[in-house]
């Protein structure tokens, strides 16, 4: 998936409970729910809720030309979003990290170097992870406690290594297809028409037509009633469950 990297040579009440999961050591795998559930794990791709509630996320690896223009045009619309960085980005451009911090966006973990986290070993992963929510907390003050598996590449291994440092990996259910350089109105058209409540929408920093494309989708969904929020503010505390197609649902009642 994410072929971006060629291209370019290439926190709420869920928040504080997955928090107390991290110093309680407590670690709970949802259970996948539905007709055709099975064992496999898979990240949070969306989530259940009946407001017109979404969040954007935005991926940054490599470039920083357009990161203080996207901070610039989600203020005017007073939209908090979710960034998430390597962690070598990080070392390049602390000051942008910061200026995410500061202007109130999310900054979570995208892994320290932008591996393939499926050739990796349960305790690599978890290194890799660790040393980029150590750099990342150096610069904010706050450690992360959500995780998008670079690629958008997955299995259970990484979904069952993430979730035992007591973060949630997350992906999304709205691809802008921004890294495949696609035009203003072809990446609004995408966004808009594929949003629906608990949607989670993917761009990147440093794509070309992003910061372009922005501005019209968020008054398109504002004018639709839709409101943004950060990602850890749209998932579900602990208990939950999840569908076979990754959106995640409030655990039922017994």
């Amino acid at each position: 998936m994410k072929l971006f990297v060629l291209k370019r040579k290439m926190f709420t009440a869920g928040a504080c409970l997955l928090l107390a999961a991290i110093m309680l050591g407590v670690v709970n795998h949802p259970a996948i729910v539905g007709a055709a559930a099975t064992t496999r794990q898979l990240p949070i791709y969306c989530v259940q809720r009946d407001q017109k509630m979404l969040s954007i996320s935005f991926d940054a690896a490599w470039g920083n030309e357009d990161t203080q223009q996207l901070i610039d045009i989600l203020a005017k619309y007073d939209i908090k979003a979710t960034f998430f960085v390597v962690g070598e980005w990080v070392d390049k451009y602390p000051e942008s990290v910061k200026a995410l911090h500061d202007a109130g966006h999310e900054v979570m973990n995208h892994s320290d170097d932008h591996a393939h986290f499926t050739k990796l070993s349960k305790e690599q992963m978890q290194a890799n992870i660790n040393a980029c929510n150590d750099k990342i907390e150096a610069v904010t003050g706050v450690r992360p406690l959500l995780f998008r598996p670079p690629y958008g590449e997955y299995d259970d291994n990484v979904v069952l290594a993430t979730r035992d440092l007591g973060m949630e990996p997350i992906q999304w259910d709205v691809d802008s297809l921004d890294w495949k350089d696609l035009s203003a109105t072809d990446i609004t058209k995408r966004v808009t028409s594929k949003v629906q409540a608990g949607s989670i929408v993917l761009f990147h920093n440093a794509a070309k037509h992003t910061p372009e494309a922005l501005p019209g989708i968020l008054e398109c969904l504002l004018q639709e009633g839709y409101t943004f929020v950060p990602i850890s503010q749209l998932i579900l505390p602990q208990p939950y469950t999840m569908d076979h197609t990754g959106r995640q649902l409030p655990a039922d009642p017994q």
